[in-house]
């Protein structure tokens, strides 16, 4: 599956338009699966939903012009310190893992209907939705920085650190924007984010998005 995983970050791109197609009962059984076992993980409340009604405000409707959207899943749960971080590197693992099993997704952190949203998880705190489902299109890959502009390591960067970050090159961000830096010696990495509304969010999808390309086994991650 690790394998699989790692395809998915190339074959990945935001779609937002879907056909319409319900998922499957072997789709929605494997997403299910998928998400028990994050929420048990990382104590979450993550939720699959299908529902007639649009999640997307205007916003995603008009600006962004999404369409087809009916399945989605709630990124969701108790509000601790340090949450929006793991609900985003959560949200990294379903999206890749609904790529390898044929499915398209679209990660919102801004525009869908919040308040209709939380009424799937009353009492949790919602940090965003992916929609997931059989795409129009495939996408198209975002624009990336270089590793350089991103990353750096004390001495001859091994193979292993650059594959990480050729891996969270990959990895989706709000509006694009990479605000990443990585830093590498010896076996430890640390990875900071610029300061920003969704910075936490896209500093679990980054991470996770390392860890899968350099290997868990081959560095110990340190304070940024």
């Amino acid at each position: 599956m690790i394998e699989k995983m790692k395809e998915a970050m190339h074959t990945r791109h935001t779609v937002r338009k879907f056909n319409g197609t319900p998922l499957t009962e072997t789709e929605k059984n494997s997403l299910n699966e998928r998400v028990a076992k994050l929420n048990e993980k990382l104590s979450l409340s993550i939720r699959l939903i299908e529902s007639e009604k649009s999640p997307l405000n205007m916003m995603g409707k008009v600006v962004l012009r999404g369409e087809g959207v009916s399945s989605y899943f709630v990124l969701a749960a108790d509000d601790r310190a340090g949450i929006d971080e793991t609900l985003g590197y959560a949200s990294s693992d379903l999206v890749l893992f609904a790529q390898t099993i044929g499915l398209n997704t679209w990660w919102m952190g801004g525009t869908f209907n919040r308040k209709f949203v939380s009424t799937f998880v009353p009492g949790k705190k919602v940090a965003g939705i992916v929609a997931v489902g059989h795409g129009k299109t495939q996408g198209v890959p975002h624009k990336s920085k270089s590793p350089d502009a991103v990353s750096s390591y004390s001495g001859e960067a091994p193979a292993w650190f650059k594959e990480g970050v050729d891996a969270a090159l990959l990895a989706p961000t709000a509006l694009n924007r990479q605000l990443f830096t990585i830093k590498g010696e010896g076996r430890k990495v640390s990875l900071t984010y610029k300061s920003g509304p969704m910075s936490d969010i896209d500093k679990g999808i980054v991470k996770h998005h390392f860890e899968l390309g350099a290997g868990k086994e081959n560095f110990d991650w340190a304070e940024g």
